[in-house]
């Protein structure tokens, strides 16, 4: 894949994360189920369209990839969060976590990708 095609796929899951964690945490305050989880789970899906649509490998390949990228972002970012670095900026650290996962999920695909190129030379 090139490069300008990968930068446009990760520019819109960026995009996708941005705009869409806040209806993921309002579906799951309707559902009232725990807001990590359903992040979790929705961060899970929107990965899996990335790789399905963008990566085209094998679909186990892709479900697997897709959850553990999800369940590590999300864990980082909040960790992320934990360091209290931007406070000053986001007193709640809400847009820091949503930032940092956005970007732990691209940067995890990426080298996902790196490797899987590398090992197909």
């Amino acid at each position: 894949m090139k490069p300008q095609v990968r930068i446009l796929f990760y520019s819109i899951l960026f995009f996708l994360y941005l705009t869409l964690t806040q209806y993921i945490l309002s579906l799951g305050s309707v559902l009232k189920t725990d807001p990590y989880i359903t992040l979790g789970c929705s961060f899970a899906v929107l990965n899996l369209i990335y790789a399905f649509l963008g990566l085209k490998w094998k679909p186990l390949l892709n479900v697997i990839c897709a959850i553990v990228i999800a369940a590590l972002a999300l864990f980082l970012a909040l960790q992320f969060t934990n360091l209290h670095l931007l406070i000053k900026y986001d007193p709640y650290q809400v847009k820091t976590a949503i930032f940092a996962n956005a970007v732990f999920s691209i940067i995890f695909w990426e080298i996902v990708y790196q490797i899987k190129a590398r090992k197909q030379k």
